[in-house]
């Protein structure tokens, strides 16, 4: 049986835990605050109205892909061509291609910089490899101007994240949501972990600060995976309401 990613791939190392995927929605959760395209997130009215829920949809079909074999995932792909393309027909005009490469671009960054954060450093050609995959999703959707390698990739995706994002009255709101949806404590434990993972430019425009205090506790909460502490942890930090949703990023998909 031929599959998307291939058994063994650091891919499915990192989408295969929960602990990777909680940064990837905390640096993601950030940027979409930022970029210029947002307002397509708002036009369905379902991101402000729940944050939490949309995130995990996403991911849920970014994991779906990267653990089915071929024709389900490009199933799985074309359902969110389909998804989209209904979008575009009930706001009567095209979402930029730029958006697109922008959410691709953040799956891809995100996927590396959060596995570098809690496990160890990435080679060059696994990194390569993170890109090659999305870059395939990318291109069965059909999307335009995708660059042909992962050393062009982090050229334009410098260049995405230097013209594509800005503050505006959206990152104000979706901000609202956030804590309104996690709560005080939660909502500041977010912040700390988006000041960890996201680029320099998103944190200039978030004004946030250099160091997180997340940095000292990451340590202790590494210890504490290895001595099986790390859900009772979870379930201090992490809404009650998802707590089985967040169980299951740490097994493969049913295919």
């Amino acid at each position: 049986m031929k599959y998307f990613v291939e058994q063994g791939s650091v891919v499915r190392e990192i989408w295969g835990k929960g602990d990777t995927i909680l940064f990837i929605f905390a640096g993601a959760s950030a940027e979409f605050a930022l970029n210029k395209a947002v307002d397509w997130l708002y036009f369905t009215g379902r991101l402000p109205a729940d944050p939490l829920g949309r995130l995990f949809s996403t991911v849920g079909y970014a994991r779906q892909i990267v653990f089915s074999e071929l024709e389900g995932a490009h199933r799985a792909i074309d359902r969110m061509a389909t998804i989209h393309a209904a979008v575009e027909s009930s706001r009567g005009q095209a979402i930029p291609d730029w958006a697109y490469r922008d959410v691709l671009f953040m799956l891809i960054d995100y996927s590396i910089r959060s596995f570098e954060l809690l496990e160890r450093k990435l080679s060059t050609a696994e990194k390569a490899e993170v890109f090659e995959v999305f870059y395939r999703v990318g291109s069965r959707m059909g999307l335009k101007g995708l660059p042909g390698s992962y050393e062009a990739w982090v050229q334009m995706r410098e260049e995405h994240l230097q013209q594509n994002l800005q503050q505006s009255h959206f990152t104000s709101d979706l901000y609202r949501q956030y804590r309104k949806h996690l709560g005080a404590v939660r909502y500041k434990l977010l912040l700390e972990a988006q000041a960890l993972i996201v680029p320099g430019r998103v944190k200039t425009l978030l004004q946030f600060n250099d160091t997180s205090l997340l940095t000292p506790i990451l340590f202790l909460y590494k210890l504490s995976r290895k001595l099986k502490l790390d859900w009772f942890l979870k379930s201090l930090i992490l809404p009650p309401a998802y707590m089985a949703e967040i169980k299951e990023l740490d097994s493969a998909p049913a295919r």
